[in-house]
């Protein structure tokens, strides 16, 4: 069934969702409704959520749920049901969502046509969710004419709106004709969808296009979960509603993806999670693992996924009571361990609580408490950890930890939608940073400890090879982001060639590794009276290069820029969100002049360029043309 198995139990759900209506202010409100999406309801459930989310808020979003995302759901079937499901999916990742639903089956028109409501509501996200009856009727047996509808949307919608394009793969409604080897009966529906799908994931990769993978979901969970005859022949609804609340929640994570608000590191129990039985207890030889029990395969299994992730750019740590030295043996001497010292960004082992040591974990890696996963075997710390730091996502473990897997695959804390080189070697970075940090703890100067790190900068404008992690980056990045601006890839890709930017990569190395593509910077030429400027429209930076000079070294890069474009000043721009609070004076303390502040506590700066001096950084720049 598709249910929220990874979510808590909440009995008293109905009693914590009329709470959080009464909440005297709308901050508070929002976190209550979030946290009551938080628990493992039905689709009546989430209904009756995104109704009272509704309700309280009448004329639109709180300050605390960010920048709303503006999504266009279009399709050739009936889609109302799946509305307020997509606005729970993405409430579960504090996003609030504004949704235009097309004419039923005017998709086509909609995305062409100059005067159309969907021109007017301007969406920032399509979604496209076409049915399998409509696919394959157009498709006339051909699977390149179906194939070129998909694509023309696709384009359109990129030409038309700037827009992101999420595409939904159809659902398999069709019975088979042939059986089996029903792909040598190439014009039966059955085979046509079939092919289809899989030609869709490979169109999706060369236009840019994310995919909403429903046939695999309902692979998973059967397609009579999913899909009813009676009530397509009755209301041509494709997706049952007794799923539409998953279907939300697979809107959601994209949308949380697109966002940056997936999570970035799983956080690991160790007694009875990676291993079964106790360490301090069982000893070395007593502990189950490996080959010998089914139990012992399964924690195999469980590390083996945990490596996985690892590959494609999860962090990994280590939250569990025990003493260290009991806690390093299995990792350092028993043979059956897929995971090793090695692959743990920071390994905590102690005796304290477990939300302590998370907020340790996360300040450790310069990420949000957000950003964590905490999978632990114990009720009693799961709920711990949910009452004490709610930011930090628990999935619900099962007794049997054969079902480890399926748990927190099935509840895509970590959905992505690219990888990137700079990803498969995040665990490395993070590991690489901890042994900066204790050249840190060790120097007695910070101008000895960035010399001893020997620093080099390489400074590139866009391109096409760091187009992705620069997308990435550009969506994702919210800690340092002055101004939290996010750009499709199309958009980014209309900035390489645009004489008017100036826009820069950072990659920065030093002794103790590579790490990777650490900063972003746009700059645009305006004018303010006579004068030309140069505005400084988005600047990003990785947290884990804070404190080495970086911020100095980007400054000098667009100075240089703004000279070379005839530019007398750089501008630069703060707009506050909720995480961006960390750099609201960088541009005073980097010498900037205060010229304006905005009702919103948005700031405008500038910096004269007349007799400027460059600041000094320890490290090599090297600007590449």
């Amino acid at each position: 069934m598709a249910a929220f198995t990874w979510l808590p139990l909440h009995p008293e759900w109905a009693q914590s969702l009329s709470i959080a209506a009464r909440q005297p202010d709308e901050a508070s409100r929002w976190q209550h409704f979030v946290a009551c999406s938080q628990a493992r309801i039905d689709f009546m459930e989430t209904a009756k959520l995104d109704r009272a989310v509704r309700k309280a808020f009448p004329d639109g979003p709180p300050a605390a749920a960010g920048k709303p995302i503006r999504l266009a759901l279009l399709g050739s079937s009936t889609l109302k049901h799946l509305v307020p499901a997509i606005r729970v999916g993405a409430l579960r990742h504090g996003l609030w969502t504004e949704i235009f639903e097309g004419d039923y089956g005017q998709y086509r028109q909609e995305l062409v046509d100059a005067d159309s409501p969907l021109t007017q509501f301007k969406p920032d996200i399509l979604l496209l969710a076409l049915d399998a009856h409509h696919v394959a009727a157009g498709a006339g047996g051909s699977i390149n004419a179906a194939l070129e509808n998909f694509t023309v949307c696709w384009e359109g919608a990129k030409k038309n709106f700037g827009a992101t394009v999420i595409q939904q793969t159809l659902l398999p409604v069709f019975p088979r004709i042939l059986g089996n080897n029903e792909q040598r009966e190439t014009d039966s529906p059955a085979a046509i969808i079939e092919a289809l799908n899989a030609r869709l994931r490979t169109a999706a990769d060369e236009h840019g296009v994310h995919l909403l993978a429903a046939d695999s979901y309902t692979a998973q969970h059967g397609l009579h979960e999913w899909y009813d005859p009676v009530l397509w022949h009755r209301s041509k609804q494709e997706v049952h509603p007794r799923v539409s609340h998953f279907y939300g929640e697979l809107v959601g994570r994209l949308l949380g993806a697109i966002r940056g608000r997936s999570s970035k590191c799983l956080v690991l129990d160790l007694d009875n999670t990676l291993w079964g039985g106790v360490i301090g207890d069982d000893g070395l030889e007593g502990i189950l693992l490996g080959q010998g029990s089914a139990m012992g395969e399964a924690f195999v299994a469980f590390q083996q996924y945990a490596r996985q992730l690892l590959n494609r750019g999860i962090i990994l740590a280590v939250c569990s009571k025990n003493d260290e030295a009991n806690a390093l043996a299995p990792f350092e001497k028993h043979p059956d361990m897929v995971l090793r010292r090695k692959d743990i960004a920071c390994f905590v082992a102690n005796w304290q609580d477990k939300a302590s040591n998370l907020r340790h974990i996360a300040k450790t890696l310069n990420i949000g408490l957000d950003s964590l996963v905490f999978a632990d075997d114990n009720p009693f710390e799961r709920n711990l950890v949910r009452q004490e730091v709610p930011e930090v996502q628990v999935p619900e473990l099962p007794e049997d930890p054969s079902f480890y897997i399926e748990t927190i695959a099935n509840a895509g804390y970590f959905e992505g939608l690219t990888v990137t080189p700079e990803d498969r070697e995040r665990g490395g970075q993070y590991r690489a940073n901890a042994e900066r940090e204790e050249l840190r703890a060790s120097a007695t100067d910070m101008d000895g400890y960035l010399k001893g790190l020997g620093m080099e900068l390489d400074v590139r404008p866009f391109d096409s090879i760091g187009l992705a992690r620069i997308v990435q980056l550009i969506n994702k990045t919210n800690q340092f982001n002055l101004t939290t601006r996010r750009y499709t890839e199309t958009e980014v890709r209309g900035m390489m060639t645009d004489p008017s930017v100036a826009a820069y990569q950072f990659r920065l190395t030093d002794r103790f590794g590579d790490n990777g593509m650490i900063a972003v910077v746009i700059g645009i030429v305006g004018r303010i009276g006579d004068k030309s400027v140069l505005v400084i429209d988005t600047w990003l930076m990785s947290c884990r290069v804070l404190g080495r000079q970086v911020e100095e070294a980007c400054l000098n890069i667009m100075v240089d820029a703004a000279r070379r474009l005839g530019a007398s000043s750089l501008v630069g721009e703060y707009v506050p969100s909720a995480k961006n609070g960390m750099v609201c004076e960088l541009y005073k303390r980097l010498g900037f002049t205060l010229e304006a502040t905005d009702d919103d506590g948005a700031t405008r700066w500038s910096l004269d360029l007349t007799g400027y001096e460059k600041q000094p950084v320890i490290m090599n720049v090297k600007l590449q043309d």
